[in-house]
C-alpha cells in the first residue's frame, strides 16, 4: 500500500513541447515522399507457329480485352514482332507472363511472353 501521494515530474523546455503551463504537445509533421511502384509492360512476341486465333484467345482471357482489341494486338504482334498486352506492377506482370507461358505450353504452342520495365 502506497503511503505517499505520487508527484508529477517537472516539465522542462524541450523541442516541440509547450512550456506555457498547458499539457499540449506540439509535433512537427514530416511528410514522406512515396514514389509509385515501377510499372512493367507485358509483351507478347511473334513466332511463325502459334495460330493467330490462339493468340487472340490468350489476350482475351489473361488481359481482359474484348475480341476487337485482342485482334488488333495480335495483328501488331504479327506485323511488328511484338506488342504490349498490358501494363502492371512487377508481381502482376510476372504472373501474367507465367499464365501465358503455361497456357501456350499446355496447348503445345511456342508462344513467348516477357515483361520489361516501362521507361
Amino acid at each position: 500500500m502506497a503511503t505517499r501521494k505520487p508527484v508529477s515530474p517537472a516539465i522542462t523546455s524541450q523541442p516541440g513541447r509547450s512550456t506555457d503551463g498547458g499539457d499540449a504537445l506540439v509535433m512537427d509533421r514530416i511528410t514522406d515522399k512515396v514514389k509509385p511502384p515501377q510499372m512493367f509492360q507485358v509483351l507478347m512476341l511473334n513466332d511463325d507457329f502459334t495460330p493467330m486465333e490462339f493468340v487472340v484467345l490468350v489476350i482475351q482471357e489473361f488481359f481482359s480485352k474484348d475480341r476487337e482489341s485482342a485482334t488488333q494486338i495480335m495483328l501488331k504482334i504479327h506485323l511488328d514482332g511484338k506488342a504490349v498486352c498490358g501494363v502492371y506492377s512487377k508481381d502482376v506482370a510476372a504472373t501474367k507472363v507465367d499464365q501465358v507461358l503455361d497456357a501456350a505450353k499446355q496447348a503445345g504452342h511456342p508462344l513467348q511472353c516477357v515483361s520489361e520495365p516501362v521507361e
